[in-house]
């Protein structure tokens, strides 16, 4: 069924309104899936905060224009899926790296990120991105760790002396 111009503009304003806000993209090839999959595979991508949408590649081109992502527009060609990160960098990664490998029949074509375009060579490197909290909690672990490390050094010859004293004790009521 064809679109009409009023619902061409209303894809291609969507489409540019989450790639403006999108924190990265992973187009793949979707030749040969099941309508259950891509409902299971949207399912998931509403829980991760991911964008998925079928469109025209023509359509996705004009919406990609003006945004960081206008680098992939001369590479689409074929029947697309794209997913947008929402949330973090790597949420639209895992996700299709996750459905890829329950799922052959979807295939990583194009990876953008900070408007630049990768081949699908660098999805796993863009999945294995930490998640928000999982950044926070590495920085925080750090910059946690030489407090922790002084304050056992300064411990140290305290409990030290209390070792000694109880190995002393220790020795007595053997002997």
């Amino acid at each position: 069924m064809a679109l009409s111009l009023e619902q061409k503009k209303a894809v291609v304003a969507e489409i540019a309104g989450v790639a403006s806000d999108a924190h990265s993209l992973v187009v793949s090839e979707y030749r040969g899936i099941t309508v259950d999959d891509f409902t299971e595979m949207r399912a998931e991508a509403r829980k991760t905060g991911v964008f998925l949408k079928v469109a025209k590649n023509t359509l996705v081109k004009r919406a990609v224009q003006g945004t960081e992502f206008e680098c992939v527009a001369d590479s689409l060609v074929g029947p697309m899926i794209y997913a947008f990160s929402q949330e973090d960098p790597g949420c639209a990664a895992r996700l299709i790296k996750d459905y890829a490998k329950k799922n052959d029949k979807l295939v990583t074509k194009i990876v953008s990120i900070g408007g630049k375009m990768f081949d699908a060579s660098e999805l796993g490197r863009l999945a294995s991105l930490p998640t928000k909290d999982q950044a926070i909690s590495q920085l925080m672990s750090v910059m946690k760790a030489p407090v922790e490390k002084f304050v056992r050094t300064l411990a140290e010859p305290h409990t030290k002396m209390v070792r000694t004293i109880a190995a002393i004790r220790d020795q007595k009521e053997t002997a």
